[in-house]
């Protein structure tokens, strides 16, 4: 069974392009096993957003003795015809699908009426798939009314504030005081669920990850400590692509959580992240961490 990934680049001029990517030095490779010839480049760097996902879902997977992650890209610089084209793609070719174990949701501008057409092939397919969301998309299911039909949400804690925010139509709206701090994560996480904004299960990254089923936590994850990782851009990015490659695997949802929070930690400290480290550079040592984790799982 497959599992796909959905994102944007920032890049008006990247096409539509669904293949398998592979991680290698550096960069996001493209092994050409789907749209030969539709005019993608042959690979992209790796600094952050969907590219760092699907690097650190390949090397999950890789770690795992499993193929390469397939990945449905569209360029979007934030004016959405991009991801528009993406939601119309995905409407078309979904009711069709039989081999889909999930699909992680990553940045994509966040419009109602395409997450619409992306729920309507969803409720065609013969099998429904697992459907984790973060960033853009998990703003676009929550807006649109849906997010208790997906399987996991990845949010920080400004994202949780939104979700927990149940009259803010967008992220900018978040009312202050849920921004405040004075607010623990599991009373935003209480919130989120009374207001219909959660997924089944939540995974709160922050200076300890949380995972959720509903509005109960059931595993904490704040080793190891590496306070440089908080300057690095792209570490949620990490942690939502190992939990990916993790599920594909059909590892169940409440391990693959710890096991992709610790191993992103870990990660971060066999790279010897600095905040001035490239999330590329801590991207090769997942495959180490994740050799590690069983015995370390909370």
């Amino acid at each position: 069974m497959a599992w796909l990934i959905c994102g944007s680049v920032p890049d008006d001029a990247f096409p539509l392009c669904e293949d398998v990517w592979d991680f290698r030095e550096g960069s996001i490779v493209r092994l050409g096993a789907g749209c030969r010839d539709c005019g993608a480049p042959a690979s992209l760097p790796v600094r952050r957003g969907t590219p760092a996902l699907i690097a650190a879902c390949a090397c999950t997977l890789a770690a795992l003795g499993a193929a390469p992650p397939r990945a449905l890209l569209c360029g979007d610089a934030g004016r959405g015809a991009g991801s528009r084209a993406l939601y119309r793609r995905l409407e078309a070719e979904l009711p069709s699908s039989r081999d889909l174990a999930g699909i992680t949701f990553h940045y994509l501008f966040p419009d109602v009426d395409g997450h619409g057409r992306v729920m309507a092939g969803i409720e065609a397919m013969a099998e429904r798939p697992l459907l984790a969301a973060d960033a853009g998309f998990m703003y676009a299911a929550t807006m649109s009314g849906f997010a208790g039909e997906y399987d996991l949400f990845t949010p920080d804690l400004g994202e949780l504030a939104f979700l927990a925010d149940g009259s803010a139509p967008h992220p900018f709206y978040t009312r202050g005081f849920l921004l405040s701090g004075q607010q623990s994560p599991q009373d935003l996480l209480v919130q989120a669920c009374r207001h219909g904004r959660a997924a089944r299960w939540t995974l709160v990254k922050g200076a300890e990850d949380l995972v959720c089923e509903g509005s109960s936590v059931l595993a904490a994850v704040g080793e190891p400590q590496v306070p440089a990782l908080e300057a690095v851009g792209g570490t949620g990015d990490i942690v939502t692509g190992i939990v990916s490659g993790l599920l594909a695997h059909g590892i169940p949802m409440q391990e693959a959580c710890t096991r992709a929070c610790w191993a992103a930690r870990r990660a971060g400290e066999l790279a010897c992240a600095t905040p001035a480290t490239q999330v590329a550079e801590i991207i090769p040592s997942i495959m180490q961490a994740l050799k590690e984790a069983t015995g370390q799982l909370p």
